[in-house]
């Protein structure tokens, strides 16, 4: 059996991270029945740019506001 350094630990860790921003870009999604392939990957193109936009926004709002940035999200992906 080998041994689990808490490197390969820390680094899985992050995979949440990732899993966690795929469920934040399905929120810009538009819904849509249509089965048209190009539609349906320009709405997902879009969420993908609006995603790192509205992070940014997370991040720059409250640093401008109070100096500080805490990890709870002032900006929500909802009423952005």
């Amino acid at each position: 059996m080998t041994n689990c350094g808490s490197g390969h630990l820390t680094e899985y860790g992050y995979r949440w991270e990732i899993e966690g921003g795929y469920r934040s870009i399905k929120r810009f999604m538009a819904a849509t029945t249509s089965k048209d392939f190009g539609l349906r990957f320009f709405y997902f193109a879009f969420a993908c740019l609006l995603y790192p936009i509205w992070r940014a926004i997370d991040l720059l709002v409250p640093v401008e506001l109070t100096d500080e940035y805490e990890h709870s999200p002032i900006m929500t992906a909802d009423n952005t």
